[in-house]
């Protein structure tokens, strides 16, 4: 499985207008909502920040992966975006985060969530891409570089 089967272009956002963790995971809720991929918008909300409480999705590196399972969605959806300054995601490495992920699944697909997190994280690892992906001054130029990446 690879990002862009999952992640449409409409659902990449740069850059990210909140200025905080909670703003930046509500305006990528938002921006899935917008697109028609959720049931419920306040459970995915409630259910991704109820996961953030238990542990930060910063990841370190300047990479946030945001995720919830939870009835509000019928299948597995993602929202991406790019801050144009560093945010304060409580990440293990004590640094700001710029790429956030956000990933939401329904409650009965843990295997096709957990791949897909991991294969988020595998991309964040490529430093150019990621380097690329911070410098990224729209949403279109963003996905085309997620798409390159994933078809090589």
């Amino acid at each position: 499985m690879i990002l862009t089967q999952i992640l449409q272009p409409t659902c990449v956002k740069v850059p990210l207008e909140g200025k905080d963790k909670v703003s930046v995971i509500t305006e990528l809720v938002d921006l899935l909502d917008e697109q028609g991929l959720l049931s419920d918008r306040q459970l995915v909300l409630d259910s991704v920040l109820a996961r953030e409480k238990t542990r930060s999705t910063g990841i370190g590196a300047g990479v946030a992966i945001p995720h919830g399972k939870c009835k509000g969605v019928s299948e597995l959806v993602m929202a991406m975006g790019v801050a144009p300054s560093p945010i304060d995601f409580e990440s293990a490495d004590g640094n700001g985060v710029s790429i956030v992920t956000l990933l939401v699944s329904p409650v009965d697909k843990t295997g096709p969530h957990i791949q897909m997190l991991a294969r988020i994280s595998r991309l964040m690892l490529d430093e150019q891409l990621k380097a690329r992906i911070e410098q990224a001054t729209n949403a279109k130029d963003l996905y085309e570089m997620i798409r390159q990446k994933e078809s090589q």
